[in-house]
């Protein structure tokens, strides 16, 4: 590089002066800037094995800890990670299965990864290096730098996007101006994934970084920040292949309603926006990230929204899929979800009476069954003069619903009737003024 002394690369640290060492490792990292082909895992060539114990020798010399980095150093260091990182990946020629889940396939492995992954530790080593000068490797690590390592979370290879995870969330801490930059780019990439494709091989990778990022915003929080919350997390509930990611997810959303409990409102209207229904797999998740949100949810919060989410429990409790009746009849077993319900049972009771009632007259599960017998049982101990009250108000409604089935019925035998009386004139009837129609519907 331009005003750098050039010293031979092949030459071990320990053999060169101090002074000469930074010049050394530039020579090193130019040396490591060919690229190998891989493709061949039985082909090792000896460029390959000499590049391999420079990068060696590299992330020794990072590791000791003995050096100040001067800006040629850290200029050569991210254009080495550059050349040798970042790529385009192959097309993916797997279809994504009819259920959407991804987790079911075989991870691919990168043939480079030998050479990968020590590029990828210098980078680590290099970005955690603690006299590194955050202002002047900013020139480096810039916008473009990060945009193309956010592009690398596409690979497919695991171990890859779990050093990519670590190399991202050490970038964050250190480079705080960015950190705008890369909320931006992150969310750029679920709307893309959400609204557009919903296809990308790192959401839960990105998601596993936002949670530790998310714990530690202050409080009260920013507007920006609770925009990601409300445009990217709450509609990432959307995919269908949201059961690849939706751990690290619902760790998000709850670290963000442990910042601020007035959120957690906006949250399960959201859930119940997106609420699944004919994926029973994905409903069961729901039910379970609902849960975790409702033990973290105030009385009052929880009044704002109890009414159309309990609607929508009443049809979980009827779901013919049992394991989703089930889950929903555990909720009762959450002391401050019971708690919740008791203190606002003139509501909530009216609105689930009526699906116990189905459960108990027509539900082919045992066990569910089992339960919905419980539930009334701890509705009968809580306020039974309630219970009765609901149980009348059923009796009455079936009642009109059978008087209001009865009198459609007469009215379609009177149209059938009429529809079938033909007169005892001529073959040809004259058109005639429209009469009146004879039966009053």
């Amino acid at each position: 590089m331009a005003g750098v002394e050039t010293v031979e690369p092949n030459l071990p640290f320990k053999d060169v002066s101090n002074p000469q060492k930074q010049n050394l490792f530039i020579s090193k990292l130019n040396l490591c800037c060919e690229v190998s082909d891989f493709s061949d895992p039985d082909k090792t060539t000896a460029e390959q094995d000499l590049k391999r114990q420079t990068l060696i020798e590299l992330v020794d010399f990072v590791s000791s800890g003995s050096a100040k980095f001067i800006e040629p150093a850290i200029a050569a260091m991210c254009k080495m990670c550059a050349i040798n990182l970042f790529r385009v990946f192959p097309p993916k020629y797997r279809s994504n299965s009819t259920s959407g889940e991804a987790e079911d396939e075989e991870p691919m492995f990168d043939p480079a990864w030998s050479n990968l992954q020590l590029v990828y530790d210098l980078l680590l080593r290099f970005i955690s290096y603690s006299s590194l000068d955050a202002k002047l490797a900013k020139k480096y690590v810039d916008h473009s730098f990060i945009l193309r390592l956010l592009d690398l979370f596409e690979s497919e290879d695991p171990r890859e996007k779990d050093c990519l995870k670590t190399i991202l969330h050490r970038i964050y801490g250190k480079f705080m101006v960015h950190r705008p930059f890369v909320r931006k780019a992150v969310s750029n990439i679920i709307y893309h994934f959400v609204f557009e494709t919903e296809r990308h091989n790192g959401i839960a990778e990105l998601l596993e970084i936002f949670g530790s990022i998310i714990s530690g915003f202050a409080t009260p929080l920013k507007e920006e920040h609770k925009m990601f919350l409300w445009r990217a997390l709450i509609p990432l509930h959307k995919p269908k292949s949201v059961g690849v990611y939706h751990q690290q997810l619902a760790y998000c959303v709850v670290q963000f309603i442990d910042k601020d409990p007035k959120l957690a409102n906006s949250v399960i209207k959201g859930l119940l926006k997106y609420w699944p229904v004919t994926n029973s797999q994905k409903e069961l998740m729901f039910i379970s990230e609902l849960e975790e949100i409702l033990e973290m949810t105030s009385m009052a919060e929880f009044q704002k929204i109890m009414v159309p989410l309990f609607r929508r429990i009443a049809c979980c409790l009827n779901s013919s899929h049992y394991q989703v009746a089930e889950r929903a009849h555990l909720l009762w077993n959450n002391e401050h979800i019971l708690n919740l319900i008791s203190h606002n049972r003139q509501v909530i009771f009216p609105l689930i009476f009526p699906a116990l009632e189905r459960n108990s007259q027509n539900h082919w599960n045992q066990a569910v069954l089992n339960l919905t017998q419980n539930i009334r049982k701890m509705f009968s101990e809580m306020d039974e003069e309630l219970v009765l009250a609901c149980q009348r108000k059923l009796e009455e409604e079936n009642s009109q619903l059978s008087e209001a089935a009865e009198k459609r019925k007469l009215t379609w035998e009177r149209l059938e009737n009429a529809a079938g009386f033909k007169p005892a004139a001529a073959n040809i009837i004259p058109p005639v003024k429209p009469a009146a129609c004879p039966v009053a519907c």
